[in-house]
């Protein structure tokens, strides 16, 4: 998440006015991203669909505490200390074994509010609220019926699927695409963001990615070349809703420059998308993915544990 924002700072951070928006082009889009890799069906390992999934939520969770950090005018301390009361209390009920969702929807009520009113974006209370729910783990079966966790993700993921999430993006990505939108592309806030997403993103991952290897911390994901990883690397220059979302807490009330985020967050996104999806369809496969497909499948023993990735 750091070299996309570096990126963003070389091409654009020479105006004063713009480096608050550093970190426009961090995050990745989960859903473009996965949905754009589900294209290319078997061509891709099962390896790098998990690793991709990976790096998307964590890159998501990464942009809450940057919203809740560096786009926080003042704070009211006393709020957060109740948020923190809030939060550690139902922590509390979590491992006392209390599974009614009805008390920690009235919780997490309480502590989305008390974060509003701190100052800090609400945002982060969905984040934390996500952490206490109670899960009954299911391993190599599906979700529990008794499982509050799986309970309440069932709930929500079609009203955020299908209302939130197209309700946010047809609201907001909203641009001019006649001349008088797109000769903005050469101004330094779209380039600067287009250079995050394309050239950062794919950069910081990649190298992350091929240092780990080479430093013998981490493995190539299984069943995957490198020319396979890079295109991975390359899509998951896709930003989209979390680009937009930080777009509009940096540049608040200057709709001039939200329009050209916007601007530079589609292209970003689109050349992304368009070159990973390339660099995947025609990537040779690796010569073993075929047994590691099939070796992924054997590795579930008799209780259902997945023993390895």
């Amino acid at each position: 998440m750091a070299v996309p924002a570096a990126f963003y700072l070389l091409v654009s951070g020479g105006h004063p006015d713009l480096r608050a928006g550093w970190a426009i082009p961090a995050a990745t889009d989960i859903a473009f991203a996965i949905g754009v890799m589900a294209l290319l069906g078997n061509r891709v390992p099962t390896s790098l669909k998990l690793f991709l999934t990976t790096v998307a939520i964590v890159d998501d969770m990464g942009a809450v505490v940057i919203i809740a950090v560096a786009y926080t005018a003042s704070i009211s301390w006393l709020a957060l200390a109740a948020a923190g009361g809030i939060f550690a209390a139902l922590m509390a009920l979590n491992r006392m074994g209390v599974r009614h969702l009805g008390v920690y929807l009235a919780g997490f009520a309480a502590l989305w509010l008390a974060i509003l009113i701190s100052g800090v974006h609400a945002t982060i209370a969905g984040v934390l609220a996500a952490l206490t729910v109670p899960i009954v783990a299911t391993p190599g079966a599906p979700d529990a019926e008794d499982s509050p966790l799986h309970r309440l993700e069932h709930a929500l993921h079609p009203v955020s699927a299908w209302f939130v999430v197209p309700v946010f993006g047809l609201a907001n990505a909203g641009i001019a695409l006649d001349g008088s939108g797109l000769h903005a592309l050469g101004d330094a806030l779209p380039l600067g963001i287009i250079a995050g997403l394309f050239l950062g993103k794919q950069a910081g991952i990649f190298s992350a990615i091929w240092l780990s290897v080479k430093a013998g911390i981490a493995q190539r994901p299984r069943g995957a070349t490198w020319l396979q990883v890079y295109g991975l690397a390359v899509l998951c220059g896709i930003g989209f809703t979390m680009s937009l979302f930080i777009a509009m807490l940096a540049f608040p009330g200057a709709a001039a420059l939200i329009d050209e985020a916007k601007l530079g967050v589609l292209a970003g996104s689109v050349l992304s998308g368009l070159l990973g999806f390339a660099i995947l369809r025609l990537a040779p496969r690796a010569a073993d993915q075929a047994s590691v497909e099939k070796d992924l499948a054997r590795e579930i023993d008799e209780d259902g544990d997945v023993k390895t990735l």
